[in-house]
């Protein structure tokens, strides 16, 4: 059997792939495979005030959003760090993740931080069940 973390970043490495590439419709084919049905997709930020907001998805919300905001911006997000913990059927992963506008970008456009909740069903495929991220900014930087 699979090595459940390797099952999992399998997972996770899968996530960032299909959300990244040139300006456009995402290839959404993948998504039920890696993504449970009930799965939410929670985006988060603060306004110019500091206000949070934030934006829940369901499936199909995600998609139909995500392709608007990507139809004219090229959209690399990468992995740069990750924390796994496991506990039975249940796995959470803090993933850092860089935003650049070409693979080889020599900066990130943003940076932040997904939380990923993951659920291992009764075959023993991980999926992600729950998902929720914000992105760096002036008062709020990773690794302070």
């Amino acid at each position: 059997m699979q090595d459940q973390a390797t099952a999992i970043g399998a997972v996770l490495d899968a996530m960032y792939a299909m959300i990244s590439g040139p300006a456009g419709p995402r290839d959404w084919s993948r998504q039920d495979e890696l993504f449970h049905p009930d799965c939410r997709q929670i985006r988060t930020g603060a306004d110019a005030d500091g206000v949070p907001w934030m934006l829940a998805f369901g499936l199909a919300e995600y998609r139909e959003n995500a392709d608007r905001l990507l139809a004219g911006m090229d959209f690399y997000e990468v992995e740069t760090a990750r924390e796994l913990r496991i506990f039975g059927n249940i796995a959470h992963a803090w993933s850092t993740y860089e935003a650049r506008s070409a693979p080889d970008a020599a900066e990130p456009e943003r940076r932040g931080i997904n939380s990923i909740q993951l659920y291992r069903e009764a075959d023993g495929r991980w999926r992600i069940i729950n998902m929720i991220w914000d992105n760096e900014r002036p008062g709020l930087r990773i690794g302070e």
